[in-house]
């Protein structure tokens, strides 16, 4: 995908996810999404957080010392007391426009929308359509990335070191040793430590995920 598809990729997941979130109730906002600690309103909260200025970057650290992780999650939590009907516009509202956090590209604003669509919509068991070719190009930012920054917290090189991925809807695959095999979204979220996804993975390597992994879900 080049950019410009990559970008029709995230308008169009955003919107999916406003639909989804104009659907629930009061009881699935306040449900535990994937993410370990979130609600799927601190979830949602955080999405409408992707268009954040470096002056904001600081101000979030500032009001939530203690690292980048504690900084991410203390900040949606404070987000997720704005009313739920603005949240939903706000993530609306940046359809069409191509500004994305500081100091990474929009390849993490690609990853949050489809990663986080997930963390909110598996555990409340609503269906959300996850493009395989989106979700590829997302997947290989996470691989690719080897040296952290801004916090960044996924290194499934390592995690997941001795594992063959393979995805069975789309042309992708990394690593090498035991085979894993599922859906791109359900490898996505492998790769971002969502230990949820398992059982939607086959192959002799899954077997041995669930004693080698965190427990713990990365934000």
């Amino acid at each position: 995908m080049n950019t410009d598809e990559v970008w029709q990729a995230i308008d169009t997941q955003r919107i999916r996810v406003a639909d989804l979130l104009e659907k629930l109730t009061d009881d699935e906002w306040r449900t535990p999404s994937l993410c370990g600690g979130w609600t799927v309103r601190d979830v949602a909260a955080h999405l409408t957080m992707q268009q954040t200025g470096l002056g904001g970057a600081f101000r979030m650290a500032a009001r939530s010392p203690g690292g980048m992780k504690r900084v991410i999650h203390r900040s949606a939590c404070l987000r997720a007391a704005t009313p739920t009907e603005q949240m939903i516009t706000e993530i609306r509202g940046m359809v069409g426009s191509r500004k994305h956090n500081a100091g990474v590209t929009y390849r993490e604003t690609l990853i949050d929308i489809l990663v986080h669509g997930l963390d909110i919509a598996i555990p409340l068991d609503r269906p959300l359509e996850t493009p395989a070719d989106a979700a590829a190009v997302a997947a290989d930012r996470v691989w690719s990335v080897v040296l952290p920054f801004f916090g960044y917290p996924f290194f499934p090189r390592k995690r997941l070191r001795g594992l063959r991925l393979t995805a069975s809807d789309v042309d992708w695959a990394v690593g090498e040793g035991a085979p894993v095999d599922g859906p791109m979204d359900a490898i996505l979220l492998l790769l971002t430590g969502r230990l949820a996804i398992l059982p939607r993975l086959s192959g002799e390597g899954a077997y041995a995920l669930r004693a080698r992994l965190p427990s713990a879900q990365e934000p």
